[in-house]
């Protein structure tokens, strides 16, 4: 039988939730990478995913973001339950992913890399044959990377000859360019410096004054605690706890990562 979880989130039955994962399953041959695992994301919200390695986080995010296709449960969007086929599918429904391996291209340019999958088109008969328009796209990347306060030598930089936390500033400003719903984020202050870390979770908090709903992946504990407004604890492919940040200790939620006794919702705050 699987344990209770711990929730000590007020429920309401108003408005539905931006995103929600229902009894979500996932298993690799004999592995059982997720057991019915459900989540609820609301906007304007960030919420942090952690647990110990091999809980299950990052194949959460894949199957929410079209990268793998859950064996069991589903995905519903504003109440409405959709088939998350591919990563276009989930782009689409205003899901962006950073992953842990940024996704870039590292022999195209920042520009180039920013509207990656979607190039702008020159208007006009050139626009249908097929022409780009990359002054456009110039003049909007150099936007979308002020806009997170990162400073690059140019948009015309090939991605390999940036630094981790400048190729990290790319692949937040492009996801969050084009997220309308939610933004996944998969380690993203991982091999950071304390002042692109901090950029990082200025990016982060920004989005969550747009209204953008953001689910955090960090093994960064004290990150989540600074940043999060939930958590939610996998274990062994389950969710085990959900409770509110502001509830939780670090060495609280560590405890209920290695299934250690502990009550979250009798934590100092």
């Amino acid at each position: 039988m699987p344990e209770a979880v711990q929730d000590t989130i007020p429920r309401t039955d108003s408005t539905p939730p931006v995103l929600r994962t229902v009894k979500m399953s996932k298993h690799f041959g004999h592995v059982q990478a997720l057991s019915e695992v459900s989540l609820e994301l609301t906007a304007g919200e960030i919420v942090g995913l952690v647990g110990d390695n091999g809980a299950g986080k990052s194949t959460l995010i894949k199957c929410i973001s079209g990268v793998y296709r859950p064996d069991g449960g589903h995905v519903e969007i504003d109440g409405q339950r959709v088939a998350l086929d591919s990563p276009m599918v989930a782009r689409r429904q205003g899901i962006e992913t950073v992953f842990q391996d940024l996704s870039l291209a590292p022999d195209l340019t920042v520009a180039a890399n920013v509207f990656l999958g979607r190039e702008l088109r020159l208007p006009g008969l050139l626009g249908r044959l097929g022409f780009l328009d990359f002054r456009q796209m110039r003049t909007q990347a150099k936007k979308y990377i002020r806009d997170i306060g990162v400073d690059l030598p140019s948009v015309d930089v090939y991605a390999e000859l940036l630094s981790g936390g400048q190729r990290q500033a790319v692949a937040i400003s492009r996801a969050r360019a084009w997220a309308s719903r939610v933004l996944l984020l998969d380690e993203p202050t991982a091999a950071l410096g304390v002042r692109q870390r901090n950029i990082v979770l200025d990016i982060i908090r920004a989005g969550r004054e747009r209204g953008m709903t953001i689910l955090i992946i960090s093994h960064d504990l004290p990150l989540i605690l600074e940043v999060a407004d939930r958590l939610v604890i996998l274990r062994q492919g389950r969710v085990v706890a959900r409770l509110p940040a502001r509830q939780a200790t670090y060495e609280g939620v560590v405890s209920t990562m290695l299934g250690l006794e502990v009550n979250h919702a009798n934590e100092p705050l």
